[in-house]
């Protein structure tokens, strides 16, 4: 269904708070920065604001159900005889190689990483973002191999997946935060993409493999 004038300027909206706030935290902090002030800068009142972002970090992490529900995505989408492990390592490896702004590969991520770690709220929602995802994984698991709800083998899977993803996305961070070049950084991920390959169990790596039909 086409997107009506009323929803798009709502987006618009949105989007424009967002881009104000994020301007505003890297310029002096997520701490340093009221929802007050950004309401001043975006030009509207605070109750709007907090309409559209309920916590001070949403503001920040306006963009996280894309990551988060990015795994459970991915192994959904696998093709025919492809495991949900080996889904989610083709995938990480088609956006780190592509040196794709995703995964974090851009000019602009070490800013952002900073102001994350300058700021403890945001690090205590960047790991319960993890965890939600590492959750979708799970009931992703689940459904895709019917297996019974106390049967441990999906959340055991979610957390090896969920380990390897994390494992790559911390390591992007903390390279870019370094100020180097995304196209260095790709190539030395891709090869702890083989590492880390080499570390998962034959149980993991082929568990959840989708039929041809």
């Amino acid at each position: 269904m086409a997107e009506g004038l009323r929803e798009r300027k709502k987006r618009q909206t949105r989007q424009y708070i967002s881009d104000v706030a994020t301007g505003l935290f890297i310029e002096r902090g997520f701490d340093a920065v009221t929802v007050a002030e950004i309401a001043d800068a975006a030009n509207v009142s605070v109750n709007t604001v907090y309409n559209y972002f309920p916590a001070k970090e949403d503001l920040f992490f306006d963009r996280s159900s894309g990551v988060v529900d990015r795994l459970a995505r991915w192994v959904r989408g696998r093709g025919g005889g492809e495991s949900a492990a080996a889904a989610v390592l083709r995938e990480l490896r088609e956006e780190v190689e592509a040196v794709s702004p995703r995964v974090g590969l851009m000019s602009g991520y070490a800013a952002f990483m900073r102001v994350i770690e300058n700021a403890p709220a945001l690090r205590s929602r960047l790991w319960a973002l993890g965890q939600e995802a590492e959750a979708g994984l799970e009931e992703a698991l689940r459904e895709e191999t019917g297996a019974a709800g106390d049967d441990p083998m999906p959340g055991l899977i979610a957390g090896q997946i969920n380990w390897v993803h994390s494992t790559v996305m911390a390591v992007i961070g903390r390279e870019m935060v370094k100020g180097r070049e995304p196209d260095e950084v790709s190539r030395e991920v891709l090869v702890l993409l083989d590492d880390v390959e080499e570390l998962l169990s034959d149980k993991v790596l082929n568990y959840a493999v989708r039929d041809h039909s």
